[in-house]
């Protein structure tokens, strides 16, 4: 008779179990980015841009794929760690680790923050008589009072969200080409308008456009913490970043050229933070409130993960001593949140909301997203073709081409964000140095998995 197994056995013990495919983590991540990614920022990319938001969308599609593909190699490199931070600590230097991950607190605050700017500009038309500021008010307070209870949202209303989201995309699609069939014919030219307008094409403008259309695809690095519980992780996860960055590129691209079409550069906008409403509300008058519910929920939804992602960033740092740990490192007993975190993200919110625009507010997430997936490339580069063995070409172009095409879209940003990030950056390395002393004594802090937090990227990306 076989003896039965021991239940310490190694081999009775629970674990993740490897069950997610390609195309569950390509639809985790649209799922994640979101279908309506590019209609918050619609208007503020059109301004930016003359009319060049198909252009800047394709433009930053290419630069988020060749990062892409950074993010997969160092995910099977590190599929336990999946932080820009890890990747560029180990990598390169901790030191330069150090600036990503202070660079990432900007583009974790910030989300929370264009979240509850978009919200209450939307709020704000549907009930005016709720002055403006009294609308930021009511959002920050609500993204703080709920993370405090530590209210999430759970997957299957994530996918439900999205499903909605998706069936709305599919009405304004039909419904903005019905529009250009009612007012054609157009105009010899006119088809071709959005990818290039010669009376208003500029250079600088279309990559200072791509340089916030980066933030539609924010958020695809989250399937990389999904690689525990994939088949065949080494393969599937990289193929799936790839692919989910062209699936919602071409979806954008779409979107966006549609509304070009409905509403050309040179007429402006009733308000440009809420411009795909009006767009929409041109096309067939009852998808005015029905699009702007949508995208006010997306954002509320994605301000409400990104405010506790927050948090949760910070409170990494703190439990490690990166920052404070007295302050940072400590959570409620009652709740299991860091509830000091929690309060200071909903104060940097209430104020920033406040002394920033929408568009600006884009920018200063992007300066240390952009900053990030720089440092990915370079980790990708040093690991991939510097360290290798056998090095091939194609191991130095992708890396090199993905790192080139973000210091070209950073550089891009506007002088605000540029002005503020670099004083953000600055008190980092200053802070930095002091902790470490001159960086010479090692300085980690974790970085928490945003699923594990209900964080997500927010819905103009």
């Amino acid at each position: 008779m076989q003896a039965p197994a021991s239940p310490a056995s190694p081999a009775a013990a629970p674990g993740l179990r490897r069950v997610l495919r390609l195309q569950d983590l390509v639809l985790y991540g649209i799922i994640v980015i979101q279908p309506v990614a590019p209609m918050s920022v619609f208007g503020v990319l059109s301004e930016r841009g003359q009319g060049h938001v198909v252009t800047a969308l394709l433009i930053a599609m290419v630069a988020m794929l060749l990062t892409g593909l950074s993010y997969g190699r160092m995910a099977s490199a590190y599929p336990n760690a999946g932080s820009a931070f890890t990747y560029v600590a180990r990598e390169i230097h901790p030191g330069l680790g150090w600036l990503t991950g202070w660079g990432m607190v900007m583009d974790y605050v910030f989300n929370p923050l264009i979240c509850t700017i978009w919200c209450s500009q939307q709020a704000h038309t549907f009930l005016p008589v709720i002055p403006l500021w009294g609308w930021k008010v009511i959002f920050a307070a609500t993204f703080t009072l709920l993370n405090l209870r530590g209210v999430h949202t759970s997957a299957r209303l994530n996918t439900f969200l999205a499903a909605g989201m998706g069936l709305v995309v599919v009405v304004i699609l039909g419904a903005g080409v019905a529009h250009l069939a009612r007012t054609g014919p157009h105009p010899a030219g006119f088809l071709t308008r959005p990818f290039y307008d010669p009376a208003t094409f500029r250079l600088d403008a279309v990559f200072g456009c791509t340089s916030i259309a980066v933030l539609t695809y924010i958020g695809f690095d989250g399937i990389s913490t999904l690689s525990e519980e994939v088949e065949n992780p080494r393969r599937n996860v990289l193929l799936a970043t790839v692919l989910t960055c062209f699936a919602i590129g071409l979806l954008a691209a779409v979107e966006v050229y549609l509304a070009q079409l409905i509403w050309p550069a040179s007429e402006p906008f009733p308000n440009v933070d809420t411009a795909y409403v009006a767009v929409a509300g041109r096309a067939w008058a009852p998808l005015l409130g029905v699009v702007g519910l949508t995208l006010l929920v997306a954002n509320l939804g994605s301000g409400l993960g990104a405010h506790l992602g927050a948090a949760r960033l910070l409170y990494g740092m703190g439990r490690s001593g990166a920052l404070p740990r007295r302050f940072f490192g400590e959570v409620h007993p009652a709740s299991g949140v860091p509830h000091w975190n929690v309060l200071l993200v909903g104060a940097l919110v209430l104020t920033g909301s406040h002394l920033v625009s929408f568009g600006t507010g884009a920018e200063l997430l992007n300066f240390g997203a952009l900053l990030a997936f720089m440092g990915v490339n370079a980790a990708a580069f040093t690991r991939f073709y510097l360290r290798a063995s056998h090095r091939r070409l194609r191991d130095a172009l992708a890396p090199l081409g993905g790192f080139l095409i973000c210091l070209g879209l950073w550089l891009n940003l506007g002088p605000a964000a540029i002005l503020g990030g670099a004083g953000w950056m600055t008190a980092g390395l200053v802070y930095g140095a002091w902790r470490t002393r001159g960086f010479t004594r090692p300085l980690q802090f974790d970085e928490p998995n945003p699923s594990a937090s209900g964080a997500k990227s927010p819905v103009v990306g």
